[in-house]
């Protein structure tokens, strides 16, 4: 947990704090730019088109992160209506999400590759905050690309039934979908179970493809008393 963290490793946990933040402002922010682009401006009105942290994060979501290890954004909203064509311009809002980390992990990446023998000489924490920057948005990205509501990849799912006429399969994935993640979220929290293992493995092996290194590898030495 980040709470346990700060007393352990604080600049540790500083530095992984700074790139949650960094992830998911970013994540919410291109949610909002996309709308914009697509015709609507209720993101904008809200005050959401911002790179502002503070317009995006929910302080119960931050709060969670901080002791229990999982939370969330505020999520930004948009008007179908407003959009030129509702179900695939909601798609390409739902999925600027999850691009806008793959770009940020991806420029963390070649940001490591350049500069990671410099900092690591002059013992600085630059290269591991790199890792927890691109190890971060990969979660994040991997997590939301789950088809289930109200994750980003559900709204891809929504336009595939709406166009091929299962609107009631839809309608009980928005029902029962969050449930079925709160309970899924609630037992990996309070178990063993590595529920989520089908993201934290690629998100592993895709960090340590970008940066040439092993990032747990990386993550556990600068943890090491």
């Amino acid at each position: 947990m980040l709470i346990q963290l700060l007393f352990n490793a604080p600049l540790f946990a500083l530095a992984w704090m700074v790139a949650i933040i960094l992830a998911l402002t970013i994540h919410e922010f291109a949610h909002a730019l996309v709308g914009k682009w697509r015709g609507d401006d209720t993101a904008e009105n809200m005050g959401r088109l911002t790179l502002n942290p503070l317009a995006h994060l929910d302080p119960v979501g931050t709060l969670m992160l901080l002791f229990v290890g999982f939370g969330w954004a505020k999520p930004v909203p948009f008007d179908p209506r407003n959009l030129k064509s509702p179900a695939w311009d909601g798609v390409a809002i739902a999925l600027a999400g999850p691009f806008s980390n793959l770009l940020l992990a991806t420029l963390a990446a070649v940001a490591y590759r350049n500069l990671a023998d410099l900092a690591f000489a002059q013992g600085s924490l630059l290269p591991i905050f790199l890792i927890l920057l691109i190890f971060t948005n990969l979660l994040l990205l991997f997590f939301n690309l789950i088809p289930v509501p109200p994750l980003d990849g559900s709204k891809v799912i929504d336009a595939v039934l709406y166009r091929s006429g299962y609107e009631k399969l839809g309608i009980w994935l928005h029902v029962y979908g969050p449930r079925i993640l709160l309970g899924l979220v609630i037992v990996s929290l309070l178990t063993d179970i590595n529920i989520f293992g089908f993201i934290q493995v690629p998100a592993i092996l895709a960090c340590d493809g970008m940066t040439g290194a092993s990032c747990l590898g990386s993550l556990d030495r600068a943890l090491a008393p």
